[in-house]
């Protein structure tokens, strides 16, 4: 394992324990404050995810905008590949995707233009510590190298850690919502 490995592994279970300590208190305002975000976007495709473990929960907010346009969750195809994104409704009949993600039964590939980005930490320039598959990397890469895409990370306040280990193929975030404040990057 290289140093960078060690140094991000220390650091994700060290954003693991501070996330399982906000899950435990809870959010209040974290959704209705994305939602309001999300407002500014009506009718632009948006990917959002089902949260595992102890994620910030993002479906109510992602219920809103499926009310105003299409809504996606991200769909694993296999390592090293990027993300799909299947259309999402609430109350969809869903099934388990890798990683103990639930997707949609039937898949209905969209294109995003917004992701909605589940991670493990973030920092004030927009850096995102993620699980380390790369696939949001991976998936962003591409989908800004076709036109602008929005990335917004939502994540508990105490996911916020200075000095984040990021590599060059780290994909920003343009922005992170959290129950308490909305922190923008200048990016978009």
């Amino acid at each position: 394992m290289s140093d960078l490995a060690e140094v991000k592994a220390v650091a994700r279970k060290a954003a693991f324990a501070r996330r399982a300590v906000a899950h435990r208190v809870c959010a209040p305002g974290a959704a209705a404050r994305l939602s309001g975000v999300l407002a500014g976007y009506r009718g632009v495709p948006v990917s959002g995810y089902l949260p595992i473990r102890t994620e910030i929960d993002p479906r109510p907010a992602m219920a809103e905008a499926a009310a105003h346009g299409v809504v996606g969750v991200p769909v694993i195809e296999g390592a090293g590949l990027p993300l799909k994104f299947s259309r999402w409704e609430p109350d969809c009949a869903l099934r388990e995707g890798p990683f103990g993600a639930m997707v949609p039964e039937v898949d209905d590939f969209i294109e995003p233009e917004i992701l909605i980005v589940p991670l493990v930490a973030f920092d004030r320039a927009g850096g995102r510590l993620g699980y380390g598959g790369g696939f949001y990397d991976r998936t962003l890469e591409i989908l800004r190298a076709a036109r602008p895409t929005l990335a917004i990370g939502f994540a508990y306040g105490a996911q916020e850690a200075a000095g984040l280990p990021l590599e060059p193929t780290d994909q920003p975030l343009d922005m992170v919502v959290t129950e308490a404040e909305v922190i923008e990057f200048g990016r978009t």
